[in-house]
C-alpha cells in the first residue's frame, strides 16, 4: 500500500504506459494484418488472445532481454522472420465472404502475432524495464494497463483496413522496415553499422521492398492458379 502512494510509483506507471502507447502501433498493425480475413467473431478472439499472450510474452521477455540482445546473430534470424511474416501476410489469399474458418486458423494468426510480437518487442522491453527501476509490480501493471491499448488500436487498423486496402500493403511495408532495422541492429554488425550510419536506413528500405515485391508476386501467382483451377 506504501507503494501505491508514492508519487514515484504513479510517475513510473504513466510512462510505462506512454511508452507503450509509443510503440504498439506496429503490433497493433502486425494484429490486425494477422486477423484481418477471420471472421468478425474470431477476429476478436485472435486479438484478445494474441494481444493478452503477446503482453505476457513481453513481460517475461523484458528479464532476459538485454542478454539475449547480446547474442550475435539473434536479431538476424528475428529481422529475417519478420520479412518472411511480412510477405506471408501480404501473399496469403483471403477467403471467399462467407466462408467458414476452423479455429486452427485463428491459432495460427495467433501464433504469427505471437512471433512477430517477440522479434519485434526484444529491444522495446528494456525501455519498459528502464521506466519499471526494479519494480515488478510496475512492469506487470503498466504492461497489463497496454492490453487494452493494443486491442483497440487493432480493432481500429482492421476497420481501417477493409476500407483503404492499401493499408493492408503499408503494414507489411512497415513489418519489412521493422525487419530490415532488426537485422541492422544486430551486435555481429555493430561496429560496421557504427561506422556507416547509412546502413540502419538502407536495411530498412531494404526489408520493407523486399516484402512487398516478394508478397505482390507471391499473390498475382496465388491468383492465377485460382484462376486456373
Amino acid at each position: 500500500m506504501e507503494m501505491l502512494q508514492s508519487p514515484d510509483f504513479w510517475i513510473g506507471l504513466i510512462k510505462i504506459v506512454w511508452i507503450n502507447i509509443i510503440l504498439s502501433g506496429d503490433n497493433a498493425v502486425v494484429i490486425a494484418l494477422a486477423a484481418r480475413s477471420l471472421p468478425p467473431e474470431l477476429q476478436r478472439k485472435a486479438i484478445l488472445f494474441g494481444s493478452g499472450a503477446a503482453v505476457v510474452l513481453r513481460i517475461v521477455l523484458t528479464f532476459v532481454a538485454a542478454k539475449l540482445l547480446g547474442l550475435p546473430f539473434l536479431q538476424v534470424v528475428g529481422g529475417l522472420l519478420l520479412l518472411w511474416i511480412g510477405v506471408q501476410l501480404l501473399s496469403e489469399e483471403e477467403e471467399e465472404e462467407g466462408e467458414a474458418k476452423s479455429s486452427g486458423n485463428m491459432m495460427a494468426a495467433v501464433r504469427t502475432i505471437l512471433i512477430a510480437d517477440l522479434v519485434m518487442s526484444l529491444d522495446n522491453v528494456i525501455a519498459v524495464a528502464a521506466a519499471a527501476k526494479g519494480s515488478d509490480l510496475l512492469l506487470i501493471l503498466g504492461l497489463g494497463i497496454s492490453i487494452p491499448l493494443v486491442i483497440f488500436g487493432s480493432t481500429l487498423m482492421i476497420k481501417l483496413m477493409e476500407r483503404f486496402p492499401i493499408i493492408v500493403m503499408l503494414g507489411a511495408a512497415l513489418i519489412g522496415w521493422v525487419g530490415g532495422e532488426t537485422i541492422a541492429s544486430d551486435v555481429f554488425l555493430a561496429d560496421f553499422a557504427h561506422a556507416n550510419p547509412w546502413l540502419h536506413y538502407a536495411a530498412a528500405t531494404a526489408g520493407a521492398v523486399l516484402v512487398v515485391l516478394v508478397g505482390k508476386v507471391l499473390q498475382a501467382r496465388a491468383a492465377a492458379a485460382h484462376k486456373a483451377a
